[in-house]
């Protein structure tokens, strides 16, 4: 697999930032977040579903997003992975995080986070292991497991690298 030119490294990055700040704007307040929990439930499993309505009414909303545009360019996406795009930030939900919380820590890159693992900080450092852990728990597909745990570094799975563009866009 070859590596993108500078410049085309350097607008994904832009991309993915800007819609990163709609997101934090969005998520000053879960009075504004819209899921779509009957279309996510649907395309889950019981015991998924229970995880996902667990997570923040924001947190969903995203997930439900990039899922949506997930589906939009790979309408043919395995069940599995389109389960992974709607809870892939379900580690999140392990800790509440308070808006001042969410907006700052949202700000923080993830390599930054992982140096300094604490509090809320950890939760985001390391949300896709504790959503992984979060779901094997709850019985959920090994494979949805495999791919939350795996969306933010996919170490050469090319389905938990897709979950991480769509994500990263988002």
């Amino acid at each position: 697999m070859r590596s993108l030119p500078l410049s085309a490294r350097v607008s994904r990055k832009a991309r993915g930032y800007l819609g990163k700040v709609r997101r934090l704007a969005r998520s000053l307040s879960a009075h504004y977040a819209h899921p779509d929990d009957t279309w996510a439930a649907a395309q889950l499993t019981p015991r998924e579903a229970r995880v996902y309505l667990g997570m923040d009414a924001r947190d969903r909303e995203h997930a439900c997003r990039v899922t949506r545009h997930l589906l939009r360019d790979h309408p043919d996406a395995a069940p599995e992975v389109v389960a992974a795009a709607l809870l892939h930030d379900c580690g999140k939900s392990i800790r509440p995080y308070r808006v001042t919380e969410r907006v700052l820590v949202g700000l923080v890159p993830n390599r930054i986070a992982r140096l300094l693992p604490f509090g809320p900080l950890a939760v985001r450092a390391y949300h896709p292991e504790l959503g992984a852990e979060l779901l094997a728990r709850a019985g959920a597909r090994p494979r949805v497991a495999r791919l939350v745990a795996r969306h933010h570094h996919a170490g050469g799975d090319p389905e938990a690298a897709l979950l991480h563009h769509y994500d990263d866009l988002e």
